[in-house]
């Protein structure tokens, strides 16, 4: 999904000296941030409308991810709003996932603005806040002016990601495209044109089509060398497109769509490829749900709702996830109760809002997620 970080509210608690410049924190490896074991859970926060310290009040802890979006090149608001996030996360404790997305097409991701946004990570790490950087997501879909031009955002993820690991080291960098569900997404602003050279790079066997048959994933992966992490949206948005209605969950959906072993309501879906399998295994990257939650538009039915949310929070966190699943190390809830333009209506993605979904879902948060321990992450100095 894509959001707008506007009207943050600034924190005051954070890493200062007696005068107005703030100490400086040792920047921690980029892959330190990566447990060991168990999962980080995080939160994607609608910050307009919560600050982190409230939302960590509701939950009864503190999120190990917080996650942000901007727009690319940053302009003087958005580094401002940036900038109070930061606030905000450095008092949590715990890492920002910074979402930055080039609106107006990945030619505006020059050299300049890539070591500028190398430049303000590197900022934000010696203030004591690791950060992963996830660059132009769901580049798969056709919903983004990013989208489904693999050549080129392979070519200006890779800009960013040198720009990152040469003058950020406490900055990594995510690559996260959509869940296969609906691929190749035709009918988008941005699908490939058949005979384009980007529609010859998607249509992976070569049968002049573009079709699930065909890697939904591999024709943007940037390299090895160039991904920390990697990362899928992975949302239950109801049964069957259309959307639009409150429909409880497939038994076993989370895992299939992850796995590419979906089979259901929305269709056979197994020539989809094993994101876990060929992304967190073959290549050996820590793996994430930067992006999750269960479709609800409030009807009255304040029961049924409740349990669509829960039966998709209980395949998210089931007890065996993270024995399943080893390299999977992040898994961050869509805290937002938004208009979605793919209905057309408000949708209520939220889990702690009210009082009887935030007490059912930390009633089952298992023991295996990681939580910050709500420390500032470079506290004043004594002397």
């Amino acid at each position: 999904m894509s959001i707008v970080l506007t009207a943050v509210a600034v924190l005051t608690t954070g890493c200062t000296t007696k005068g107005t410049a703030r100490a400086e924190c040792v920047v921690r490896p980029a892959a330190d941030v990566v447990p060991k074991a168990g999962v980080l859970f995080g939160v994607n926060l609608d910050w307009g409308h919560e600050t982190l310290s409230d939302y960590a009040v509701n939950l009864g802890r503190h999120p190990a991810v917080t996650v942000a979006f901007a727009e690319v090149p940053l302009n003087v608001d958005a580094r401002a709003n940036l900038a109070a996030a930061v606030n905000q996360v450095r008092a949590n404790g715990g890492s920002l996932l910074l979402t930055l997305e080039p609106a107006a097409g990945l030619a505006v991701v020059t050299d300049e603005v890539a070591a500028d946004v190398a430049d303000l990570t590197n900022s934000i790490n010696r203030e004591g806040v690791p950060v992963i950087l996830r660059f132009a997501h769901e580049m798969n879909g056709s919903w983004y002016a990013w989208g489904q031009q693999p050549a080129e955002y392979i070519s200006t993820f890779r800009r960013v990601a040198h720009a990152i690991h040469e003058r950020a080291p406490g900055t990594g960098m995510m690559w996260a495209p959509n869940n296969a569900d609906g691929y190749p997404f035709t009918g988008g602003a941005s699908s490939a044109a058949p005979g384009s050279p980007d529609f010859k790079l998607l249509d992976t066997n070569g049968d002049g089509t573009i079709t699930l048959a065909d890697h939904p994933y591999a024709p943007y992966y940037p390299g090895d060398d160039a991904v920390d992490w990697v990362g899928m949206s992975l949302y239950h948005w109801g049964s069957a497109y259309p959307w639009g209605e409150n429909e409880m969950p497939e038994e076993g959906k989370f895992v299939a769509q992850l796995t590419g072993t979906y089979i259901g309501a929305q269709g056979d879906e197994r020539a989809a490829p094993d994101f876990y399998q060929v992304y967190g295994v073959d290549h050996a990257k820590p793996v994430a749900i930067p992006e999750t939650g269960a479709f609800v538009i409030h009807r009255g039915d304040d029961a049924g709702e409740l349990a669509i949310k829960q039966a998709w929070w209980r395949q998210v966190f089931s007890a065996d996830i993270a024995v399943r699943f080893p390299n999977l190390k992040m898994i961050n809830w869509f805290e937002w109760d938004k208009l979605e333009a793919e209905v057309h209506q408000r949708v209520d993605w939220t889990v702690v809002n009210d009082a009887p979904t935030r007490h059912a879902f930390t009633a089952d948060l298992p023991a295996w997620l990681d939580f910050s321990d709500g420390e500032v992450a470079c506290p004043v100095p004594t002397n």
